[in-house]
C-alpha cells in the first residue's frame, strides 16, 4: 500500500476508535477526523466542506423536517385510534411498525417510509411509557430489509442494474430482487421483533431539562362546538382520545348547571367541559375531539399561525397574584389567552377564567410569539424551559400527508431525485405552514448534519486514495481458493463491510465491477454477484453513517454509536446466512 492509502485506513481507524469510545460526542469526532485527514492530506483543502452540499444530508434534514410536520399534524394520533385502538403491547407494536415499514420500503423510497413512521413509533411509547429508542432502530433496520425487494425500493438495486445492463446489455426487472429480497425482510423481521432487547434504552440527547418539567396536573377549559367529533357522545368516548391521560373534573351545561361527568353522560353543543391531565394529553383530547379552548379570541390563520403556548411560573412580584383572568381582564388588556393551570399538591375544580391565581401557579399563556417575551416581564412570569406546547394551535392534518405523498410519488416514478423531492417537501411544510417558521430550526437536528457533513469527504479518502483497489484486490487473490459459495460469500461480506464508509450507491459502483470481474476470473456468472453486492450496499447496520435511514433515527431515539452493531452485527450475520444460498438457488451461478 501507498503512504496515502496507510494514512486513509489509519484515519478511519482512529475516527471509528472514537466513536465507539462515546467519550467525545459524534459531531465533535467528525470535525477532529476531518482536520486530522487535511493534516496528513488525504482530504484536499478544496473538498474539505464538500459534504455540505451533498445529497444525504438534504435528504437526511429534509426527512427530519417532513418527519415533524406528519407528527405536529396529529393525523398519526387519529390513524392510530382507528386502526389500532387496542395495541399496548411493546412487542406487538413494535412488530406492527417494523412490518408496515418494511412492505411500504419495498414500493416507496426507504427513508420517506421511515418518515412516515417514526410519528407513529413516539404515539406508540408515550402509551407504553417506555423509550422511542426501543421502536426507532429496529424501524430504521426493517426499512432497509425492505427496500432490498424491489428494483425502486433502495439506490443500490438501481445502480446495480445499470451496471448488470452495462455488463450483459440486460438490466435486472423490477421484481427480480423480489424473491431473496424477500427471504430476507421475513428473516430480519422475525429477529427484529424477537431480539430487539439487544438495544440498550436510550433517551434522547438533551432532553432532560424539558423531562424534568413533568406537570401532570394541568386544569384547562374546552367547549363543544358544531364540528367537535365528540359532539352526541359519551364522556367515556371522549377519554378514549387521550388514552387516559386526561379526565373530565367537571362538565358546565347552559353556564350555570355543573354535572358531575360520569362516563356515559352524553356531551351536547355548548357543553364546557374542565379537564385535567398533562399537556400532550390535554392537545390530544382538545385536537382529536376538535374542541374549542379559546372561543372566539383568535383571528384569522394568519393570526393563528403567529400564535405561541408557552409555560410560566407566577412569580413573586407578579400582579397576577390573587386575581383572576376574568376580573384581570387578560385577554383585553394583554391579548394573551389563559389554556391552562397547575397548582402543585391541589386538585382545581373552578372555571379557568375564575380561579384566584397565586404564587407558585404553573400557567400556560397563548400569545403573539413576538409580544409574548414582553408580556412575561411585565406580568412577573419565569418562562420554563421551551417546550412544544400544541395545546389551541391550528392544525393542517391532511395537508402534510399530501406533502409527503407528492415527495414519494415523485422519486417512485423518477420525476424528481430523493434530495429535491424531499427538500420540496420541506420546503412546502413550512410554505402551507405545517410547522411555524420559528420551529423549523428545532425540527431540524444540527449535530448529525454536522456530523454527515464533515465525515463525507474523510469517508471518500478511501476511493480517492485508491484504497478500495487494494481492497479488491485482496478480493481477488483469496476467491481463488474458495468454493463457489464462501466466494459469492467473501463478495457480499466486503460490500457490507465498504458501505459505512462510501454511500450505498457509491458502494455498488465501486464493488459492481470488482464484482463482476470476480466472477469472470474464477468462472461464474455474474448475476449472484451483483445481487450480493446491492444486498451488501443496502444492509449497513453496524454505523449510523452509512445509510440515510440510520443517520435519521440517531438524533430522535438518543442512540450512540456502539449501540448500531449491538443489534446489527447479529442481524448482519442473519443476512449472511440467508442471502449467499438463496441467492445460488435463485441465481445458479454455472
Amino acid at each position: 500500500m501507498t503512504t496515502p492509502q496507510i494514512l486513509s485506513f489509519a484515519v478511519i481507524f482512529v475516527m471509528m476508535a472514537a466513536l465507539v469510545w462515546g467519550r467525545y460526542r459524534y459531531d465533535l469526532v467528525a470535525a477532529a477526523a476531518l482536520l486530522l485527514g487535511l493534516a496528513v492530506g488525504i482530504v484536499p483543502f478544496d473538498e474539505a466542506f464538500s459534504g455540505f452540499s451533498d445529497d444525504i444530508v438534504v435528504i437526511v434534514g429534509s426527512a427530519l423536517l417532513v418527519s415533524a410536520g406528519i407528527a405536529r399534524s396529529g393525523i398519526m394520533e387519529v390513524a392510530i385510534k382507528r386502526f389500532v385502538p387496542n395495541l399496548s403491547g411493546v412487542r406487538s407494536q413494535l412488530a406492527l411498525l417494523v412490518i408496515v415499514v418494511t412492505i411500504l420500503s419495498a414500493f416507496v423510497k426507504n427513508i420517506g417510509a421511515l418518515a412516515i413512521m417514526i410519528p407513529i413509533a413516539f404515539q406508540f411509547a408515550r402509551r407504553s411509557s417506555v423509550s422511542p429508542s426501543i421502536f426507532l432502530m429496529p424501524m430504521a433496520f426493517g426499512s432497509l430489509l425492505g427496500g432490498l425487494m424491489t428494483q425502486v425500493g433502495t439506490s443500490p438495486n438501481i445502480v446495480v442494474s445499470r451496471v448488470r445492463e452495462e455488463l450483459t446489455g440486460t438490466a435486472f426487472t423490477m421484481f427480480d430482487f423480489t424473491p431473496v429480497g424477500a427471504a430476507l425482510a421475513a428473516a430480519g423481521t422475525i429477529f427484529l421483533m424477537l431480539f430487539y432487547w439487544l438495544l440498550p434504552v436510550r433517551e434522547k440527547l438533551g432532553g432532560s431539562v424539558n423531562e424534568a418539567i413533568d406537570i401532570k396536573n394541568y386544569l384547562t377549559e374546552a367547549r363543544i362546538v358544531s364540528d367537535s367529533t365528540v359532539l352526541g357522545k359519551t364522556v367515556a368516548d371522549l377519554i378514549k382520545l387521550s388514552g387516559g391521560d386526561a379526565i373530565v373534573t367537571s362538565i358546565l351545561r347552559n353556564r350555570t348547571m355543573r354535572m358531575t361527568p360520569l362516563p356515559d353522560v352524553v356531551l351536547k353543543a355548548n357543553d364546557i367541559l374542565l379537564l385535567e391531565g398533562d399537556p400532550v394529553a390535554l392537545d390530544r383530547l382538545v385536537s382529536q375531539g376538535k374542541l374549542s379552548v379559546t372561543g372566539d379570541r383568535v383571528g384569522s390563520d394568519d393570526t393563528a399561525s403567529e400564535m405561541i403556548a408557552i409555560e410560566a411560573v407566577i412569580g413573586e412580584s407578579s400582579p397576577l397574584i390573587g386575581w383572576s383572568a376574568q376580573r384581570l381582564a387578560l385577554y383585553d388588556r394583554f391579548n394573551v389567552n389563559l389554556l391552562a393551570v397547575s397548582r402543585h399538591g391541589e386538585r382545581l375544580d373552578r372555571r379557568l377564567a375564575e380561579i384566584q391565581l397565586r404564587l407558585g401557579d404553573v400557567i400556560v399563556l397563548q400569545g403573539n410569539a413576538a409580544t409574548i417575551p414582553e408580556i412575561l416581564r411585565e406580568l412577573g412570569c419565569l418562562p420554563l424551559a421551551e417546550r412544544a406546547i400544541l395545546l389551541g394551535s391550528v392544525r393542517k392534518g391532511i395537508v402534510p400527508v399530501t406533502i409527503l405523498a407528492l415527495a414519494m410519488l415523485a422519486t417512485a416514478f423518477g420525476l424528481l431525485p430523493v434530495s429535491v423531492a424531499f427538500f420540496a417537501a420541506a420546503v412546502g411544510m413550512v410554505l402551507f405552514r405545517v410547522i411555524p417558521v420559528r420551529d423549523v430550526y428545532q425540527s431540524l437536528d444540527g449535530p448529525i448534519l454536522i456530523m454527515l457533513a464533515l465525515l463525507i469527504p474523510v469517508s471518500d479518502s478511501l476511493r480517492s486514495t485508491g484504497a478500495t483497489g487494494v481492497i479488491a484486490g485482496e478480493l481477488a487473490r483469496l476467491g481463488t481458493v474458495l468454493p463457489a459459495p464462501g466466494a459469492l460469500m467473501l463478495i457480499l461480506v466486503a460490500a457490507m463491510a465498504v458501505t459505512p464508509f462510501l454511500n450505498n450507491a457509491a458502494t455498488v459502483l465501486v464493488m459492481a465491477p470488482i464484482a463482476a470481474e470476480f466472477a469472470g476470473d474464477l468462472g461464474y456468472r455474474p448475476e449472484a454477484f451483483l445481487m450480493a453486492v446491492a444486498i451488501g450496499a443496502g444492509c449497513d447496520f453496524l454505523t449510523p453513517i452509512g445509510h440515510q435511514c440510520n443517520t435519521l433515527v440517531m438524533g430522535p431515539g438518543g442512540y450512540r454509536f456502539s449501540d448500531y452493531p449491538r443489534l446489527g452485527l447479529p442481524l448482519s450475520f442473519l443476512v449472511v446466512i440467508v442471502a449467499v444460498p438463496m441467492l445460488t438457488i435463485v441465481w445458479p451461478m454455472n
